[in-house]
């Protein structure tokens, strides 16, 4: 496996809730898809959840670099044992794995991502 890029990004929690809060729905349906938006609904804090989220889809976006990629492109799931994972839609990462991280406090997310290919 050969690394090929890594990001990180860290998202306020009070500044995505201050955009749901103004934008709505039209924010959420252009930001997160239906099964992210689906799992958030499911968590204790869903302005929390959704920073972390967030923060992992621009991780991805600076350690793939493609700039033709756009937020729903990205989409952060959790694996049956809580474990982030991404998937990139649309064949826009084709032969990459993503790894990702979030953690999350009070008032921030950080994500970061790690692109690998096959060598």
């Amino acid at each position: 496996m050969k690394i090929i890029g890594t990001g990180v990004d860290i998202t306020e929690v009070n500044r995505l809730r201050k955009a749901i809060e103004k934008w709505g729905a039209s924010f959420l349906e252009r930001v997160f898809t239906k099964k992210e938006m689906e799992n958030a609904k499911t968590r204790g804090s869903l302005y929390l959840h959704l920073a972390g989220r967030f923060a992992a889809k621009e991780a991805v976006f600076k350690a793939l670099g493609n700039t033709k990629l756009n937020l729903k492109d990205v989409e952060i799931l959790n694996d049956e044992n809580g474990k982030p994972f991404c998937e990139v839609l649309n064949n826009k990462a084709k032969d990459c794995q993503i790894q990702v991280s979030i953690s999350h406090v009070k008032n921030y997310a950080v994500a970061n991502a790690i692109i690998t290919k096959e060598s």
